[in-house]
């Protein structure tokens, strides 16, 4: 786990499948023939199918969850703004930085960014959780 304190970065990669996508709708039930339909998909502005945009923004809870602040992390909100398609077969990094840490409590705020394998962002957004008790924790610094 990475040390919780401004300006601490964590970062995971992953090629999304269209086994993945596949499974996320089976999952959460969204079927949108967008993600699924190839014939569908090809009459729309993307040319073929696409990712569910849920499905990328999760590997930042990954990042959360299991690095920054880790274990235990519990989500109070997510913004996200959504820039480009990720195709199957793309490999996309999602990477979390610290913005800030309040001083009475550990509600950390970070800023969150995933990019494709050519390094273009294809989502950001910015997270508000709250850490683990036995997180290392600083008080807030100014930038």
């Amino acid at each position: 786990m990475t040390e919780l304190r401004v300006g601490a970065t964590a970062s995971w990669t992953k090629t999304i499948t269209q086994a993945d996508i596949e499974a996320f709708a089976a999952l959460t039930g969204d079927n949108n023939p967008l993600h699924l339909d190839e014939v569908f998909a090809q009459n729309t502005r993307f040319g073929r199918p696409i990712a569910h945009g849920m499905l990328v923004a999760g590997l930042i809870s990954t990042v959360l969850g299991r690095l920054l602040p880790g274990p235990g992390t519990i989500y109070l909100s997510q913004s996200l703004q959504f820039v480009r398609p990720v195709y199957p077969g793309d490999t996309i990094t999602a990477t979390v930085e610290v913005i800030r840490i309040r001083e009475d409590k550990p509600i950390v705020t970070l800023a969150t960014r995933c990019v494709n394998q050519n390094g273009e962002e294809v989502l950001r957004g910015e997270a508000v959780v709250l850490a683990p008790e036995d997180s290392p924790h600083r008080p807030a610094e100014d930038p």
